[in-house]
C-alpha cells in the first residue's frame, strides 16, 4: 500500500474538505475529455495529481505544478 503524503501549496498546508483530515494518498488522474476520446488520443489529455484522503476517501484534484508533496512514516 501506498505511503501517506503530506500537500502544501505555498506556505498553505492542504486538509481535506470533508473531514480536515491532514493525510493522503498521492496518484496521478488523466483528465480525459471527451474530444480526445472520440479520436482515440486519451493519452495526450492533461493529467492532475489526485490526492485521496487516508480517513474518509474523498478525491481532491489539482493540476497547479507548485503542489509539494512530503512523504509520512505511518
Amino acid at each position: 500500500m501506498a505511503k501517506p503524503v503530506r500537500a502544501q501549496l505555498g506556505d498553505t498546508w492542504i486538509t481535506c474538505q470533508v473531514c480536515q483530515g491532514d493525510l493522503f494518498r498521492e496518484r496521478q488522474i488523466k483528465l480525459n475529455s471527451f474530444g480526445m476520446e472520440f479520436v482515440k488520443m486519451a493519452w495526450a489529455d492533461e493529467s492532475a495529481t489526485g490526492l485521496i484522503c487516508w480517513r474518509c476517501g474523498y478525491v481532491h484534484l489539482f493540476v497547479n505544478d507548485g503542489i509539494k508533496l512530503s512523504r509520512v512514516e505511518k
